[in-house]
């Protein structure tokens, strides 16, 4: 596909984030803008074959592991909050790349990691680098308004945050398999640090001209509360194990760090989310169909089906690069082919029409894949993973992705992206929390029988369900849409 029919694309500098207004190469953008989605992307799903291999490598339980997994998550989660703000302020290329470098320090410390502490701090410090895609895509818009043609580069640049064709998954089984799990962060680490120069240096700075201070104390508020909030839900997916009184204590931490946030938004000139935007439906609707839609389906994809398609006595009994051959490499090339043609379409029929396809297709893929379960064939497996890849990676991440960007108000257009970008890592993180916390409450008393991973499947599809219902106070973004 041809991504630059024109040769340059120039800025207007009294549109809101306001580039330097020297032409730049949209397809040039676009390969810079690709790479650091990718190193983003790795980072999230490269490891998924892997776990075992550090389960095993480690000494450590299932759980254990699954917690780093969330940490991670709720570190994407929390600097999502506020560095596309910081990008607003002092200039998006220096944000990025300066988010891109952390996560090769991040990579260099889990490849040398000898203990799950040690892991746990290299997968917080990777977490810097959660706001990835929507800087990327802000910095797309900024170049690129025709409605259609940004759908679609909008589409091409996302379908990655769904896998890269299947090679991250590939990839992480077969060095995982081959020479340890430490060299799939040793290939992270070496791909973050070729997009940080790509970012750098092929990419025009841009920010907004009236932006020029930072609400630290609102950002310190708002991370205590969501931070609080998310420890509190991890360890109350706990269940029967968890410290209910520590859950209590966060909850009441996370209730009254957000009171005074609000407080200080309110009272400050130059806050980071306007709380007349927070009262918005295009604000709190938009984020909660993201969080039910991630913690629905990521845990899925990424933990439950390869942990199936890897398990000798109730699933396939595959290797690492196996399972990812039958499972991940299908569900992202199909996410990938899906992903421009989904966004062209939401900016043709409806961002909101698209989205709440996709949502039913992807629930609709995951019950296939409860119902075939039991009989262990592999064709179904593989039929199941097309399909959601399909519905969700395709077409949902799509256009969540896109309805951050064209949904968040001028005056502050890394606000809502922002936020989103948490909420997609508040339910990444929120979906292995309590999907297996469901899987592990089901475990029968037969290794044999698949029951476990079923709840934690059943309990996907409601959340998708809820998701659905949630996204119909989503309100139509006009602007971003075609008209005839």
């Amino acid at each position: 596909m041809n991504v630059s029919p024109t040769p340059t694309a120039r800025i207007a500098d009294d549109r809101p984030g306001t580039a330097t207004g020297r032409p730049v190469r949209v397809g040039v953008l676009i390969t810079a803008l690709l790479t650091a989605c990718i190193a983003f992307q790795l980072n999230a799903s490269m490891l998924s074959p892997a776990l075992k291999s550090i389960e095993d490598s480690l000494g450590a339980s299932s759980a254990e592991i699954g917690l780093t997994q969330t940490a991670f998550f709720t570190s994407a989660a929390l600097f999502s909050l506020f560095l596309p703000r910081l990008g607003d302020v002092v200039g998006r290329r220096k944000v990025l790349a300066g988010m891109l470098a952390l996560m090769a320090v991040g990579c260099v410390v889990a490849a040398l990691a000898t203990s799950v502490p040690m892991l746990f701090v290299g997968r917080v410090i990777q977490g810097a680098s959660g706001p990835v895609v929507p800087l990327c895509l802000i910095m797309l818009r900024i170049e690129v308004t025709e409605p259609k043609r940004y759908g679609t580069l909008l589409g091409v640049i996302t379908a990655v945050n769904g896998g890269i064709a299947g090679v991250d998954s590939l990839a992480g089984g077969f060095l995982a398999d081959h020479h340890g799990f430490q060299s799939v962060f040793w290939a992270m680490a070496g791909v973050a640090v070729v997009a940080t120069a790509l970012v750098a240096v092929l990419t025009p700075e841009s920010k907004v001209a009236a932006a020029n201070r930072m609400d630290w104390p609102g950002v310190a508020l708002l991370v205590v509360s969501v931070g609080s909030l998310l420890i509190a839900l991890n360890e109350a997916g706990k269940l029967g194990a968890a410290n209910w009184l520590l859950v209590g204590g966060l909850t009441a931490v996370a209730a009254v760090a957000f009171a005074l946030f609000w407080r200080t938004e309110n009272r400050t000139g130059h806050p980071l989310v306007a709380t007349r935007h927070l009262r918005r439906r295009s604000t709190w609707a938009t984020l909660l169909t993201t969080v039910l839609t991630m913690t629905g389906v990521f845990a899925v994809m990424n933990g439950l089906i390869p942990a199936f398609a890897q398990d000798a006595q109730a699933g396939l009994g595959m290797t690492a690069e196996e399972s990812a051959w039958w499972t991940l490499t299908p569900y992202a090339l199909a996410g990938l082919a899906m992903g421009p043609a989904a966004g062209r379409l939401a900016a043709t029929f409806g961002y909101g029409r698209v989205l709440r396809c996709g949502l039913v297709g992807a629930a609709a893929s995951v019950v296939l894949m409860i119902l075939t379960m039991p009989s262990h064939s592999r064709v179904m497996l593989l039929v199941a993973s097309v399909l959601v890849g399909i519905t969700y990676a395709g077409v949902a991440n799509i256009v969540l992705n896109g309805l951050g960007i064209v949904l968040s108000p001028d005056e502050n257009p890394g606000f809502l992206p922002g936020l989103n970008a948490g909420a997609f890592n508040l339910g990444a993180g929120l979906s292995f929390a309590l999907l297996y916390a469901v899987r592990t409450a089901a475990l029968p008393g037969d290794p044999a029988s698949s029951t476990g991973y079923t709840s934690g499947m059943i309990a996907g599809v409601v959340i998708l369900g809820a998701a659905l219902a949630t996204s119909f106070l989503i309100p139509k973004p006009v602007a971003a849409e075609a008209h005839a």
